[in-house]
């Protein structure tokens, strides 16, 4: 067990806010997050192995803290139009409290497979296996003991790269294969988080990793995302029934609440008299990526904030994105600096295959075969709205 208390020495309030110059000049004090104390208070041992809090940062002062505990990344400073550093990932303030509080994903990687497989089965080569039930009849997010649950091996290498491996076993979860991943963040200078995956079977499986960070350009735990202004390069969806499973079917998005081809507000359709609306209760949907199938990286989205004048591009090899609006989120939990995280208070975009692939011969396979490779890519571009 850790030495240090976290309600001792832990807090983000002393860690994690950014000191506003009063003169409003763009030198404003960068949070310091590379610090013994901090550090000290991610060192213990989960699952009898290592855990720790690793700090990326560039010659900009941008700063990216990611724990080893699911790969998540617990805080991520970029400068908003005044200069003052903003933390723009909701998380919580202590490794204690991703232990144990109810919201499972914030800033993870997710695996064996993102998104939802309908009743937790999947059929390969005539055989059917069975996955754990963990949300509602269908299995999410590689079950409840995904990746986002394990502890990775770590190795950083300088100031702006952390390498993260994972051996997941043949029938963990379910799923078929020994599965070697492998996850690179790398903060470049021009202010971008480019995370790239690796991953190999020795038996035939499914694989479809992402990210499940939650954002918010107003700063973590600053009001709604609904003002936040939001484009989707797709011209389709996939549409879901009652249990956000895809109905088979891409949709087109003109004329209908998914058509964000050019930039809207998050809430300008948000509480539409729409099906698809009320069955995500709000927006849980997979947008086809308009150049899907390009392995080269794409422009999947666009969002910025017209409060703090952050804007974020996300760059993708996946031929989808799933555009969560944070309608799970209700107020009862208690993030960074105590802040509580209401409705609509964040907002995800998840780079992935579709979910329910497996299920899905028309949707792009999620099939991996022993002598495979597999590589994706997907960059968070940060900078200011012009």
């Amino acid at each position: 067990m850790n030495k240090y208390s976290p309600l001792a020495i832990f807090s983000f309030v002393s860690f994690l806010v950014a000191c506003t110059n009063p003169s409003g000049s763009k030198d404003a004090t960068v949070a310091v997050l590379d610090t013994t104390a901090l550090k000290n208070a991610y060192h213990q041992i989960v699952k009898d192995k290592p855990v720790a809090l690793y700090i990326l940062k560039n010659k900009n002062n941008m700063q990216v803290a990611i724990t080893n505990y699911g790969g998540r990344i617990v805080a991520l400073q970029v400068p908003d139009s005044k200069g003052v550093f903003t933390d723009v990932v909701l998380g919580y303030d202590s490794l204690q409290h991703y232990l144990s509080k109810p919201e499972a994903y914030f800033g993870a990687l997710i695996g064996r497979y993102g998104n939802r497989i309908a009743k937790g089965q999947f059929a390969l080569d005539g055989t059917t296996y069975q996955l754990p039930v963990n949300n509602g009849a269908n299995s999410l997010h590689g079950g409840p003991q995904g990746f986002h649950n394990q502890v990775w091996d770590a190795q950083q290498d300088g100031d702006q790269r952390l390498t993260l491996s994972y051996v997941s076993k043949d029938a963990e979860e379910g799923y078929p294969g020994n599965l070697a991943v492998k996850v690179v963040y790398t903060l470049t200078e021009d202010n971008s988080l480019k995370i790239d995956y690796e991953a190999a079977t020795d038996t035939k499986t499914v694989v479809n990793l992402t990210n499940h960070a939650y954002f918010n350009l107003n700063g973590q735990g600053n009001g709604l995302i609904t003002d936040h202004m939001l484009k989707i390069n797709a011209a389709k969806y996939t549409p879901v029934d009652t249990t956000l499973i895809p109905t088979g079917v891409l949709e087109n998005v003109t004329g209908t609440p998914f058509d964000f081809q050019i930039a809207k507000a998050i809430g300008q359709d948000i509480n539409a008299t729409n099906a698809q609306v009320k069955n995500g209760l709000g927006y849980d949907h997979n947008f086809v990526l308009s150049k899907a199938g390009n392995e080269s990286l794409q422009e999947a989205a666009v969002v910025y904030s017209p409060t703090t004048g952050i804007e974020m591009k996300v760059l993708t090899t996946e031929p989808g994105i799933q555009f969560y609006s944070g309608n799970f989120l209700d107020g009862t939990l208690t993030g960074k600096q105590q802040k509580s995280y209401p409705y609509r208070s964040a907002f995800c975009l998840e780079t992935q295959h579709y979910p329910d692939s497996p299920n899905q011969p028309s949707f792009p396979t999620t099939v991996l075969e022993p002598g495979q490779k597999y590589t994706t890519t997907t960059v968070y571009v940060f900078g200011l709205h012009k």
